[in-house]
């Protein structure tokens, strides 16, 4: 049994279409991830919120596997969490489940891989029901060299020319465990899973790729990008709206090292919905 001024922390299985969002931090004005789910605590007269996620994605990327985690004082207890912050938000941001978080856990500081989708439209035609949530690209693609250029990105590089040169960052190196573009139906979707992402990562990558598929970019040219070159050298960044950050890991990943922060033991009692994305 809990009390108003109860301590809690629980973790949070999240889903959102991003279009209304202006990414995931909050920002005085524009609505966000983050404010919104404050606002939503507040109305259920939680104070103390402290939140963390999985992964801070940008203005008008989705979102099928988020985890979050949060701390804060009140009433209602985590497992009640999922329905009570539900019924205060737009829908297009939804609580999918809730549970007591293991003691300790971080949400960023924890994930040892994250995965996402980007979805590419190939047909003439576009499509108004999916609009929001891929990249209509009718011109040709050399689908063998989209599938070279993928492997290529897979492994360790030094990623400065997929993010954007003015950024916080002062370590560009990531690791891409997994890098792949699929056919569904009419779509190609790229299938990219990393131990990290920078900032606009991924859809620098996809719009580069696509570039590769067009003809207008060289593999050999892509390989340099890999080795650290400058902004400048990449292609344009993919819009939003086809990103979708499907998947979340816990344990460490063979050949790559573990998060600064990544303690062992902190996560081993997620709930299952935070493993089965």
């Amino acid at each position: 049994m809990t009390t108003p001024g109860s301590e809690q922390h629980a973790v949070l299985r999240v889903e959102y279409d991003g279009t209304p969002f202006f990414g995931w931090t909050r920002q005085p004005d524009v609505p966000t991830l983050e404010g919104d789910l404050l606002a939503a605590f507040d109305k259920l007269r939680c104070t103390d919120v402290r939140l963390g996620c999985a992964g801070r994605t940008d203005a008008g990327v989705h979102a099928t596997a988020q985890i979050v985690d949060a701390r804060y004082r009140g009433s209602i207890a985590p497992p009640l969490l999922a329905r009570a912050l539900s019924g205060n938000l737009r829908p297009e941001l939804v609580i999918v489940e809730s549970a007591v978080a293991p003691s300790g856990f971080d949400a960023r500081a924890d994930a040892t891989s994250r995965a996402y989708e980007y979805r590419v439209l190939t047909r003439a035609a576009s499509s108004p029901t999916r609009a929001r949530y891929v990249l209509h690209h009718p011109r040709p693609l050399d689908r063998v060299a989209l599938d070279q250029v993928a492997a290529a990105a897979t492994g360790q590089h030094r990623f400065t020319a997929f993010t954007p040169s003015r950024t916080a960052h002062t370590y560009f190196d990531r690791t891409i465990l997994e890098c792949r573009w699929i056919d569904r139906d009419d779509e190609l979707v790229l299938i990219i899973r990393a131990n990290a992402f920078l900032r606009h990562m991924v859809r620098v990558l996809v719009g580069t790729m696509l570039a590769v598929g067009r003809g207008e970019c060289s593999l050999v040219e892509f390989h340099a990008m890999l080795a650290g070159a400058p902004r400048s050298e990449a292609f344009q960044t993919a819009p939003p709206q086809g990103l979708c950050l499907v998947d979340v890991t816990w344990q460490p990943v063979d050949g790559v090292g573990v998060p600064p922060r990544w303690r062992a033991g902190r996560s081993d009692g997620l709930p299952p919905f935070a493993h089965q994305l």
